[in-house]
């Protein structure tokens, strides 16, 4: 039995810990603001298993000067960050290739493939089993033609065994009632699903694994050593494992320990609707606009966008006002009084791919985060992967495309 320390309380490092209690580990877990309002609590719930699709993509950087332009555009960049963001930038442009759209996206179906396998076993064990909706997700476009600049997308889904069916713009207002005859034409992702309430998950797996002795502790990490994580306040930690998943700080971490990670922060802005005046029966992903509605205990939540301003920025909430007047387009019926705003700092990569695997410094160090738009979904599996590795174990997927190392 080892002593292992988890950085991060989110939806990642909560998984590892899981799975680490299994192997029968003495586990404790950092962070700097355990059951706080983080990406893994305030997401738009969506089990993502069609999410293979790199961002970066030939052809994207012409869609850019739009996006930013577009007071209701999809991204959004605060010059002042600019600068920074750079080197991110570059990696990012480089990864948007055929040839590395293939790579990358293979390499995402190897995470994606066993998600249910990890997950279902975990609610059921949380008593959450009827909180997973498995009911697919509904992509709906205004035009033809955008549903068209996309058959590159679906078509690579579907080599890697993902359905797409296509529907018309009827079909899927039978579907979905609430929506509008703006939309065209969509498309049905049946493997799909999404949580009733993304909270929920991160406090029943706390409380879960602080009854059976794991320590969940408060705590910024400030320095790595061998064998001790210092905190900005409180007593050094001592560990025979470090995990760092702690999503979008994770970069810090890893450059404590001396080890390089292109990630950025991707702010993604909701608005949760308590009485919203219109019923969904599954997320509706609105694919032009990049965002989605989930129907969820508490409500409808809107959300998405992609904002680069930094970690320490202050919250441009006029983000989530904007998907909200962009749903009302889609869904006529859509009450927007009432809403609560949030943000979230999705941890991002500039290839798209998670960072799962060992230190190049120190071998006792594991990383486990970069998940973007997909920690919720990829969080149990990531879990048991490594489990694997700090066990020793050789992890049933190759990590080989995830490792550290490919940053230099």
């Amino acid at each position: 039995m080892a002593r292992v320390l988890v950085i991060g309380a989110g939806v990642v490092g909560l998984c590892c810990a899981y799975n680490l209690l299994l192997d029968g580990h003495e586990v404790t877990v950092l962070d700097r603001e355990p059951g706080g309002d983080n990406v893994s609590t305030g997401n738009a719930g969506g089990i993502g298993v069609t999410e293979i699709v790199p961002a970066s993509m030939p052809g994207l950087i012409r869609q850019v000067p739009g996006w930013l332009a577009d007071p209701l555009g999809p991204l959004s960049l605060r010059l002042a960050h600019l600068p920074r963001l750079l080197p991110w930038l570059w990696c990012f442009l480089r990864s948007g290739t055929l040839a590395e759209m293939e790579r990358i996206a293979t390499a995402l179906a190897s995470l994606t493939t066993p998600v249910y396998d990890d997950l279902v076993p975990l609610l059921d064990t949380l008593e959450m089993g009827d909180d997973l909706h498995r009911v697919g997700a509904l992509w709906v476009y205004e035009t033809r033609a955008a549903f068209e600049r996309d058959a590159g997308e679906r078509a690579l889904r579907e080599r890697h065994g993902i359905v797409c069916e296509e529907i018309g713009g009827a079909a899927a207002r039978e579907l979905e009632p609430a929506l509008g005859d703006n939309v065209a034409c969509a498309m049905l992702t049946p493997q799909w699903s999404h949580l009733s309430d993304p909270r929920r998950l991160v406090d029943r797996l706390s409380a879960y694994l602080a009854r059976r002795g794991v320590s969940i502790m408060s705590g910024e990490a400030v320095g790595i050593d061998r064998d001790r994580v210092h905190r900005r306040s409180g007593d050094p930690i001592s560990f025979d494992a470090l995990v760092i998943a702690a999503g979008a700080w994770s970069g810090r971490l890893a450059k404590l320990v001396g080890d390089r990670a292109l990630i950025e922060s991707e702010r993604g802005y909701n608005t949760t609707l308590p009485n919203p005046g219109v019923e969904l029966g599954r997320e509706i992903i609105f694919a032009e606009h990049k965002f989605v509605a989930t129907p969820m205990d508490m409500g409808l939540r809107i959300g998405g966008a992609a904002e680069f301003a930094g970690l320490d920025a202050a919250p441009n909430f006029a983000r989530s006002r904007a998907l909200t007047t962009l749903a009302k387009r889609y869904l006529p019926g859509l009450d927007t009084r009432c809403g609560t705003v949030w943000m979230g700092q999705r941890p991002t990569t500039a290839d798209s791919l998670p960072v799962i695997g060992p230190s190049r410094r120190q071998p006792n160090v594991f990383y486990a985060f970069g998940h973007s738009h997909t920690g919720l979904t990829l969080g149990p599996t990531t879990g048991r992967l490594v489990a694997d590795l700090v066990a020793g174990r050789v992890p049933p997927v190759d990590l080989s495309p995830f490792t550290i190392a490919r940053f230099g």
